[in-house]
């Protein structure tokens, strides 16, 4: 900034020196020719001219003291007085009316070299007047000029230099200060907001550093929160598990078949129980699918699919089921896991021979039990990770499966609810952006889809309504 500062000064500076020598110049040269000129005109004018013979000038024809003169006639005779003068040829031209009047420089090198400017008007038949002025004094006057501007153009650059340099650091002062908190983020690995100054662009710029921080900061403490719960839910298994080994290692032969069944029973199904921990832990630890492979999917379909596979896991529940068609272009897999997940968790707090209830119309899936339903301040944890209510504490499960409901359906621009129904029960909601029809475009793929938010607080209470009449 300090550097185009100065450039840009010193540029404008040295056109305005430049445009006003010139001008200077031209006008000291115009104003001396139109003295000359005049004089030269008055003396011609003189009638004391027609009693001038080839060899006499007479004193008055001098005019002032460092004036040159000369009589150029039309044959190319000369007569000079004041000083001499190289022959004036071009004069030649007035002297024989064939030119009004003339002006010129020259250059008399005796007794030393000096520039003179040469004025030539006729006067009177055949002949021509000629003023020669030296252009000494005008030349200093310019010479004094151009070193003043010189001195003085030299002196702006330097002063808008430094006046570049004190407001490129008084004004990139924010940013240092910037900089230096930024570097001491990553030195410290501290992620405090930095303070926000003025409401200018680096203001602007400081409040988008704190919105990244408090990103970054988020994501952190979710990363430790999954870090600190994943150890919490694993050790209990594994200590079951290391409990149980030993156990079959030490007391081996002394075991009946029936309890070496069991306990072998207990380690397939700790074993099984920390593969489905691992896999929710894997789902939910990438906040965005790899190379997720997209094509268009059939809710319904899903929802039979994921039906028949819980059917076969919970075979003491009944499901009464009734789907409309709902496309829409996302996981397969990803999509049958939620909907597994839902249903799953209905079947669990179902009691032996209850009924689970579940309806796909225009896009929401609403899976309803008929359990104890959900307490109201456990209601806005439901699909929090690891998170189990008291009373789901003694039962199986890490507290996963629902977190990744919500994960699929905000990776499909969806979004879930929970509540409980009418009759007693939790009621589970799954809303998914689609088309009713395979050929249309589903309705907010452009907009929503993976990764985008929509407010269906209102839909799914509409949604709620309808399935309770």
């Amino acid at each position: 900034m300090t550097l185009l500062t100065t450039i840009a000064v010193g540029l404008a500076v040295a056109v305005v020196a430049l445009m006003a020598y010139v001008t200077v110049r031209s006008q000291s040269i115009g104003t001396l020719d139109d003295s000359l000129h005049d004089r030269a005109v008055e003396a011609a004018r003189s009638d004391a001219l027609d009693s001038l013979t080839h060899q006499a000038v007479p004193l008055w024809a001098l005019g002032a003291g460092n004036v040159r003169v000369a009589f150029v006639f039309d044959n190319g005779f000369q007569v000079n007085a004041g000083g001499p003068l190289p022959r004036l040829k071009p004069e030649l031209a007035v002297a024989r009316h064939q030119q009004t009047w003339s002006a010129r420089t020259i250059t008399i090198s005796r007794p030393e070299p000096t520039r003179f400017r040469v004025v030539a008007v006729p006067a009177g038949h055949g002949q021509a007047l000629v003023l020669a002025q030296s252009l000494k004094p005008t030349d200093q006057m310019l010479r004094r000029l151009g070193l003043v501007t010189l001195l003085f153009g030299l002196a702006g650059v330097i002063v808008a230099g430094l006046a570049g340099w004190a407001v490129a650091r008084n004004g990139l002062r924010p940013v240092r200060r910037l900089t230096v908190a930024v570097e001491d983020m990553a030195r410290t690995q501290r992620l405090d907001p930095i303070p926000v100054e003025g409401n200018d662009e680096i203001a602007r710029l400081s409040m988008a550093f704190n919105a990244m921080l408090a990103a970054l900061s988020s994501s952190q403490r979710r990363q430790k929160q999954l870090v600190a719960d994943a150890g919490h839910e694993l050790r209990t298994p594994l200590t079951s598990l290391r409990t149980n080994l030993d156990l079959l290692a030490q007391a081996d032969a002394r075991l009946s078949p029936q309890a070496r069944s069991e306990l072998l029973g207990d380690v397939r199904a700790q074993i099984e129980e920390m593969t489905t921990l691992i896999g929710d832990l894997v789902e939910l630890a990438r906040d965005e699918p790899i190379s997720p492979m997209v094509e268009p999917v059939e809710l319904a379909e899903v929802v039979d699919h994921a039906v028949s596979r819980v059917r076969r896991r919970a075979p003491m529940v009944e499901f009464d089921v009734r789907t409309d068609p709902w496309w829409l272009v996302g996981e397969p897999s990803a999509l049958e896991r939620a909907v597994t997940n839902l249903l799953d968790n209905a079947a669990k707090w179902s009691p032996e021979g209850g009924t689970v209830t579940v309806r796909l119309e225009q896009g929401t899936l609403t899976v309803a039990d008929q359990g104890p339903g959900i307490a109201e301040e456990d209601l806005p944890r439901v699909f929090d990770r690891f998170y189990r209510s008291t009373e789901s504490r003694t039962m199986p499960g890490s507290g996963l499966g629902l977190s990744i409901v919500r994960a699929v359906a905000e990776r499909h621009g969806g979004q879930v609810h929970a509540s409980n129904a009418p009759g007693g029960g939790a009621l589970l909601w799954f809303r998914v952006p689609g088309s009713a029809h395979e050929e249309d475009e589903p309705e907010g793929s452009r907009d929503n889809s993976w990764g985008g938010r929509r407010d269906l607080q209102e839909s799914s209470q509409d949604q709620a309504s309808g399935w309770r009449s």
